[in-house]
């Protein structure tokens, strides 16, 4: 289910490839004592500290059992900052684990040698031999081979090495001191990504040759930097709200009562949002929050264990390929807590008893589409009135310098802005907050009996208004009418001017404007001098329409507030921190995505047309408190659909300019990806600065014992709603990419299963009821992958079952795209999944789990569990064995 896209080799935005990477063959080991057992063999590399005469563990292999001549599915790899030089010594060390689980081993051998003997080899290969501690004997021998990614020559079976690039060790030649090699560089992926922790693979096909596989897993900058530019956001918007309420005037005691107090709410919540700001700026080094700090105060804006994972696979058949994913814990309110639910479940009572808040507190009701609406007019206006005085201002400039071309150009951009601008005002909604919010002024009498509840929302909104005999209602119509006006008469001016440019008379008066133009119109035939009178007049029109649409729309807003406080502010709390989580991960899904597929035509132009669908991949049960959990997610995925991105021109190379950057309001808000000047300029212009669209959706199936219980016993309704519902927008994103191009530009793959007839069996699956159906994900994650999306799986803190979904993915794409031999699919999922082949490093399943004794295998204990994934009936039989074990224990 991870994303397909295309090795593009050479281009700057590839990550950077490992230094160096071997494989390694053991031969003939040694049995400790005659007639035993065949040794159970593992490696261990550790790298030599010849001055301090120590030695650094590196990394280690999986076990392979039972044999004297182990091969070794997992090879060493060594990052491309690590210091590595051809003096650099590694020694490798062989142990027999006689039994993992009790952590019994005993040492078979060991030798050494330095990176320069590997590099220098024939065929760039070592063969070892293996000694005891003491060095009088030999207990085997070793093979290392060096792996290098790119084609895998036709040769011998066993050979994977072709040089990457077509240049011979240019990778460790990087780091060499004094090294002459070009270095390449990457500043998109080291603005963005960093720590990179690597494997590497090598395992059998159907026609028994080796394919090379290389795992990627990185942080992400964005874990910190999105969360804080939008807690900025959110600063400033409340602070804005604040003043607007300050601006409204004078209000009668009831309502400048309720004003103050809103107020004093909005200040604490601004209070403590700067707190959080000021904690996260002090933060240093990971770019990412471990799971054991998800119930902390001021990480709450940050998503748990945000990652991505590339992997990349080589094999003789078929071309290079890359398949991307990204890994991060359920966006959700940890450190709130899910005592009373998640916030769907919260959204939904706090509207049910909205009314009666509004009852209580005086307040006329707005339903949530008119409160959206109110921001959404507050925020137009606010850009839009710049934007039609900057316009006009560049009018003037035209008319000045005389030209015909600029001053045509300036008008028809000051034309679009301005109908843009009355549009948004042209709403029933501020014409009744205009009333409303008369009848709030002082020594106004209400015309209705007090207590009662008022409420706007469709046909009612006239009733609801309290009426008043001195207010005149066709006001409103008339100041922004005024707006359109006043562009007629500068429309009209420009044109008699060019007129009479072209026939070199002077325009005759025109009557028809003098209702509207005040001031007096020179004789001179200066065009600035005729035409900046109309222009004053523009302004003016605007900034009245502005000031009254503001103080509208905020006391709709002050309403909206009034009647739900404290509950109201809670709610958007923490709406603001689960949408936090929710935008970094998908703003890293899309930065990665756009990263690895910037040369694919299709690609760039599904992305102008249409947008891209953001797929994501729950494995929350619907039990105790992660059905909170799901309910937030629900929530938070959904809010994404406010989202657009733009891909703009950065300033320079340097990283800090290379970062994305959030900007808007709460019920939009828009993240630039800046590309460097080079780079920019090869893309499209439709796809330039242009608002690019995200479909998020959301697929929820629990997997673990905790869905036994809630199949069996509770209640699964909340998971089928979600899947349902995200399904459908699924299948219109489908029909959209169809109607607008065609499919042929999707990837495409080896399994080639119609886009439509997954679709279909996709739908029957979302209204079957059957227990822990995993197909469901299955086909999502398919689907995504063909329609060129991001993809993203999640769960609790994004640990174990996340791993264990990503490797059993992972496994599955090298089986049916990549001909993984089916006999070797088991021990594939071990190696990926045995978390001492990490080494002590010890990071890659579990990022915060520190280091990882080599001695803790536990890859054989995986599988097992992936089989009680398939079959709820195995987990069932798994519960009731592990209960009888357990009372067994304590009795």
């Amino acid at each position: 289910m991870l994303c397909r896209v295309k090795h593009i080799v050479g281009a700057v935005l590839i990550p950077k490839m490992p230094q160096l990477e071997f494989s390694l063959e053991c031969q003939e080991l040694a049995v400790p004592v005659r007639g035993e057992r065949k040794p159970n063999a593992v490696v261990r590399v550790s790298v030599v500290n010849t001055s301090q005469e120590s030695l650094a563990t590196h990394a280690c292999t999986e076990i392979v059992e039972g044999t004297r001549d182990p091969l070794f599915l997992t090879g060493v790899s060594f990052p491309p900052d690590y210091p590595l030089c051809e003096e650099t010594r590694l020694q490798l060390t062989i142990y027999d684990v006689r039994d993992a689980s009790q952590e019994v081993r005993s040492f078979l051998g060991c030798t050494t040698f330095t990176v320069g003997d590997l590099l220098k080899s024939k065929d760039e290969q070592l063969t070892l031999r293996l000694r005891t501690s003491d060095g009088t004997s030999t207990t085997g021998t070793i093979v290392v081979s060096r792996l290098k990614m790119g084609e895998i020559e036709d040769g011998e079976m066993d050979q994977i090495a072709a040089d990457v690039h077509g240049q011979k060790c240019t990778l460790l030649c990087e780091s060499l001191p004094g090294s002459t090699c070009g270095k390449k560089t990457n500043p998109l992926m080291n603005a963005v990504f960093r720590n990179p922790i690597c494997k590497v693979y090598r395992f059998q096909t159907v026609d028994n040759r080796w394919m090379l596989v290389r795992e990627q897993m990185a942080e992400c900058t964005l874990s910190f930097l999105i969360p804080k530019q939008l807690i900025t956001l959110y600063i400033q918007e409340d602070m804005r709200r604040i003043q607007e309420l300050k601006d409204l005037g004078d209000l009668s005691p009831h309502w400048d009562n309720l004003r103050k107090e809103v107020i004093a709410h909005y200040g604490q919540l601004v209070s403590s949002y700067q707190e959080v700001l000021t904690e996260l700026n002090k933060l240093t080094g990971s770019s990412f929050k471990p799971s054991c700090c998800k119930t902390e105060k001021y990480l709450e804006f940050i998503p748990i264990n945000l990652h991505t994972q590339t992997m990349q696979v080589t094999c003789p058949k078929h071309p290079e390929a890359s398949y991307d994913i990204v890994t991060v814990g359920a966006p959700a309110a940890h450190y709130q807590g899910f005592k009373n639910g998640g916030l769907q479940r919260l959204l939904n009572r706090f509207e049910a008893e909205k009314k009666n808040f509004s009852t209580a507190y005086q307040c006329i009701y707005y339903s949530p589409e008119n409160t959206a609406k109110a921001r959404e007019v507050l925020a137009s206006v606010s850009q839009l009135q710049p934007l039609i005085s900057d316009m006009a201002d560049q009018l003037l400039q035209a008319a000045q310098q005389r030209s015909p071309d600029r001053l045509q150009e300036a008008l028809k951009t000051l034309c679009d802005r301005t109908e843009q601008f009355v549009h948004a005002l042209k709403d029933e909604l501020v014409k009744s907050a205009l009333l409303a919010l008369h009848a709030a002024r002082p020594g106004f009498i209400q015309s209705v009996q007090p207590g009662t509840c008022s409420s706007v929302g469709g046909s009612e909104a006239q009733d609801s208004i309290p009426q008043h005999k001195d207010y005149d209602e066709e006001e409103w119509d008339r100041v922004w009418a005024n707006v359109a006006k006043s562009l007629n008469c500068i429309i009209a001016m420009v044109d008699r001017l060019q007129e009479h440019d072209n026939n070199n008379e002077e325009p005759p008066a025109e009557p028809a404007l003098a209702d509207v133009i005040t001031s007096h119109t020179p004789d001179a035939g200066d065009w600035q001098e005729k035409i900046y009178p109309l222009v004053v007049t523009l302004k003016d029109c605007v900034m009245e329409v502005v000031e009254r649409a503001k103080k509208a729309m905020a006391f709709v807003l002050l309403q909206e507030v009034a009647c739900s406080i404290p509950q109201g502010l809670a709610l958007r709390q923490r709406r603001d921190v689960i949408f936090s989580q929710a935008l970094a991960a998908l703003a890293c899904g899309f930065v990665m995505r756009l990263y690895t597929a910037i040369e694919d035509k299709g690609f760039l132009q599904q992305l102008q047309q249409v947008g891209v669908v953001a797929q994501f991949e729950s494995l929350l049960s619907t039990y105790s408190e992660e059905i909170g959990m799901l309910e937030d997610m629900e929530v938070g995925i959904a809010d994404l659909r406010r989202v657009t991105f733009k891909i703009t021109e950065a300033k320079s190379g340097e990283p800090g300019d290379l970062q994305p950057a959030v900007s808007g309001w709460r019920d939009y808000y828009t993240v630039e990806v800046p590309l460097p000047c080079g780079l920019f300029e090869t893309l499209p212009k439709e796809i330039k600065d242009k608002p690019l669209h995200i479909y998020p959706v959301l697929f929820n199936v629990g997997i673990n014992q905790q869905q036994t219980l809630a199949e069996r016993f509770g209640d699964i309704s909340l998971q089928e709603r979600i899947n349902q519902k995200n399904f459908e927008i699924l299948d219109n994103y489908y029909k959209l990419l169809s109607d607008k191009m065609p499919l042929e530009c999707l990837p495409s793959f080896q399994t080639q299963t119609n886009l439509k007839e997954l679709l279909e069996t996709l739908a029957q699956h979302v209204v079957t009821k059957k227990r822990k159906n995993v197909e469901i994900l299955w086909l999502a994650g398919t689907i995504c992958r063909r329609l060129n999306g991001i993809r993203f799986t999640s769960c609790k803190s994004a640990k174990d079952r996340t791993s264990m979904s990503v490797t059993l993915e992972q496994c599955s794409l090298l089986r049916d795209e990549h001909e993984l031999k089916k006999e070797h699919f088991v021990r594939a999922l071990d190696c990926m999944r045995s978390r001492l082949s990490q080494g002590e490093v010890g990071q890659w399943a579990d990022p915060e789990a520190g280091l990882v004794a080599e001695s803790k295998p536990t890859s054989r204990h995986f599988y097992p569990v992936a089989l009680l994934l398939v079959s709820s009936h195995l987990l069932v039989v798994w519960l009731i064995l592990s209960l009888v074990f357990l009372l067994a224990k304590y009795q």
